[in-house]
């Protein structure tokens, strides 16, 4: 059988961690075994953190929402099904923006919602 080298591949392996690893202190950025585990961890974290900002986002905006309607003395849950009541489709990252950016054309929403 023929002698595999594997000089070639094993450099290309370490050279691709150290590559993602660049950045990181210490050890982390230099040594291939510490930076494996870390560009693993890091991995994993982005891949978990990814899906976590979409839940992050949804809060921030209801949230935002609730405030700007509890100066109209209303509750955010009473406002949202006062919206699908009045058949008015926006979501709620518009509706946190307009909150935030336009309180007056918050406002006309609100009482449009609230009038039917």
């Amino acid at each position: 059988m023929a002698r595999v080298k594997r000089g070639n591949v094993a450099r290309k392996r370490r050279k691709k961690i150290l590559k993602l690893a660049k950045g990181y202190r210490g050890s982390h950025s230099k040594l291939f075994r510490t930076a494996n585990q870390q560009v693993m961890k890091a991995l994993r974290n982005a891949y978990r953190d990814r899906r976590k900002r979409k839940r992050d986002f949804r809060r921030l905006w209801i949230t935002r929402i609730n405030a700007a309607v509890r100066q109209h003395g209303m509750s955010y849950s009473q406002f949202m099904h006062a919206l699908k009541q009045a058949d008015i489709q926006l979501n709620r990252k518009m509706l946190a923006q307009l909150a935030a950016v336009d309180p007056d054309c918050f406002k006309q929403i609100f009482d449009q919602a609230t009038a039917s």
